[in-house]
């Protein structure tokens, strides 16, 4: 690559929809073209928390994240090299574990909840995508998404929705809403105006960021 990588930092709350916005997104790209690093991959280890009184852990801190790791990581591929690291499990004994390959590309993307919160990596974004929902609409979304994909009974998802993901977000993500670049509002369930969206900017960065490449 003949110049710096183009970082973009896509952040949102749980139920706001921004895994369907990031592969949207993404499907306008060449795999050549654009990385993707993710904070889910940086969890510190169920086994080294601390549990609640009633042995849930909260995973919605900052402090759930090896941040450090995550910022040399995203460093290292500013720098054009390759990054090696194994995927997280979600703490499942049973998952065979991956390593990525994650290379280095003219737009790298970082994605996670405390991306805009982490200051040092913060800094690295060229270009902030907050993905927003309703806290209703959001909430709906995560007992839906929990029952069917995880199996969680919606009394658990209501009690982590209350007290670990929405005081999360008002803390460590809401405050940075203003500072972004753009915002996404995105309430509905119509694939078709998220594509809508993600064409616009990708066409945008092709204009720009691609142009010379």
């Amino acid at each position: 690559m003949n110049k710096k990588p183009f970082i973009i930092g896509i952040a949102g709350g749980s139920g706001s929809g921004k895994t369907f916005f990031l592969n949207c997104f993404l499907h306008h790209f060449k795999q050549d073209e654009v990385t993707l690093v993710s904070q889910d991959d940086y969890y510190i280890p169920a086994g080294e928390m601390t549990q609640e009184e009633n042995k849930l852990y909260n995973f919605d801190l900052p402090s759930t994240i090896d941040s450090q790791q995550f910022l040399k990581d995203i460093k290292q591929l500013l720098d054009g090299e390759v990054v090696y690291k194994k995927e997280y499990n979600f703490n499942n004994p049973l998952a065979v574990v991956k390593i990525l390959e994650i290379k280095s590309a003219p737009i790298i993307i970082v994605e996670g909840l405390f991306i805009l919160h982490f200051k040092e990596i913060a800094a690295l974004l060229d270009h902030m995508i907050f993905v927003d929902a309703d806290e209703q609409v959001a909430l709906d979304r995560r007992i839906k998404r929990d029952g069917l994909e995880r199996g969680y009974p919606e009394e658990d998802v209501l009690y982590k929705w209350h007290n670990h993901v929405l005081p999360a977000y008002k803390e460590y993500l809401l405050p940075y809403k203003d500072q972004c670049h753009k915002i996404v509002i995105n309430n509905t369930n119509k694939a078709e105006e998220i594509i809508a969206i993600t064409d616009d900017i990708s066409v945008e960065l092709r204009n720009t960021v691609l142009k010379d490449i």
